[in-house]
């Protein structure tokens, strides 16, 4: 009878090493993460007031009307869904304008990280042919 065969799965695969990046693109990438958690959670504040304050506090809209209905019904039925695709729409325009500063810092990086390798590239001695 055999021994059982005990292999580790991360000895036959090893998790892949990130690739470098510079202290100016790990800079953007925080800011883009802070950025995108603070709008998240604004935008979730907004949410959760809409979906719970806002209905503990319609007994005290009752007597206000707006175009011709009562207003907590008119939150109710029409203004919470408007409010919730606003806050859609909101959050895809603004992390739309993120990407592309990211993707501008992206680009600057590279661009600056291949200008460095071809300065290195020019200044290392070439070996001449006969």
């Amino acid at each position: 009878m055999a021994a059982p065969h005990h292999t580790s799965h991360a000895t036959l695969n090893p998790t892949p090493e990130p690739p470098p990046v510079s202290a100016a693109m790990a800079r953007a990438h925080q800011k883009y993460w802070r950025f995108n958690l603070a709008l998240i959670a604004t935008l979730m504040t907004l949410g959760f007031v809409v979906s719970f304050v806002l209905p503990l506090v319609a007994p005290a809209l009752d007597p206000v009307r707006f175009i011709g209905f009562r207003l907590p019904f008119y939150f109710g039925a029409q203004g919470a869904i408007l409010i919730y695709v606003a806050l859609i729409v909101v959050y895809i325009v603004l992390m739309q304008r993120a990407d592309r500063r990211l993707q501008r810092a992206f680009d600057v990086d590279a661009s600056s990280g291949a200008d460095a390798s071809t300065r290195a590239d020019s200044t290392a001695p070439t070996a001449r042919g006969s």
